[in-house]
């Protein structure tokens, strides 16, 4: 499943109450010294672009570890604008995964041609609840300086409902947190009833 929504609506969290999978599609974006990297007036990485991120890399991973169940991903820290190791992501007995990003809207095309995509998904938070988890999350890993964290999320709560429209026009199904948790919780409760549903090894 991919799951979309602005950065600090509640997609790792989500994710994690689950208990699936996790493929952590913000792994992918492009090494700071990268000139395909887009940079804002300033000359800084523009995290925010979509060319920001590596699409093809990221796609690839997803199919990966849908028809082999074994991926191996990167690990990425924004603080220091690169990669810092890899991980392996299984997908084990789960009947699926999720793949969870505020790109990942990006994916859906690609994913439903490969035959690997069970449900798109982008949650939609108020904009002052999203502000306020993405500013205290930021600062509590020292990502970027406390008054640049400002800016952005300012500006982020702004442009949230278009990165929310964005997402609906690539066919992403519009939930707010609550309500997807529900539903995601009771499709984990189907398939753990009948592994062999038509959502096995799909992300």
């Amino acid at each position: 499943m991919l799951l979309a929504g602005p950065s600090g609506s509640g997609k790792s969290t989500l994710a994690a109450h689950l208990g699936w999978p996790v493929l952590r599609l913000d792994d992918y974006y492009r090494e700071g010294d990268d000139p395909l990297l887009p940079r804002d007036e300033h000359g800084r990485a523009d995290w925010d672009a979509i060319g920001s991120w590596n699409a093809d890399d990221a796609l690839a991973a997803v199919v990966a570890l849908a028809t082999c169940g074994e991926v191996q991903a990167p690990v990425y820290e924004i603080g220091a604008d690169r990669r810092v190791g890899q991980h392996t992501v299984r997908l084990g007995d789960a009947p699926a995964f999720i793949a969870e990003g505020l790109f990942a809207d990006v994916l859906v095309a690609g994913a439903r041609r490969a035959g690997v995509l069970a449900d798109a998904v982008v949650l939609t938070p108020s904009a002052p609840v999203t502000f306020a988890r993405r500013f205290v999350r930021d600062v509590r890993e020292a990502r970027k300086p406390v008054p640049f964290l400002l800016r952005r999320g300012l500006r982020l709560m702004r442009e949230q409902p278009a990165v929310v429209r964005r997402c609906a026009a690539a066919g992403m199904r519009q939930l707010g947190p609550a309500r997807a948790r529900t539903e995601l919780a009771e499709l984990h409760v189907r398939h753990t009833a009948s592994p062999d549903g038509p959502f096995a090894r799909t992300a």
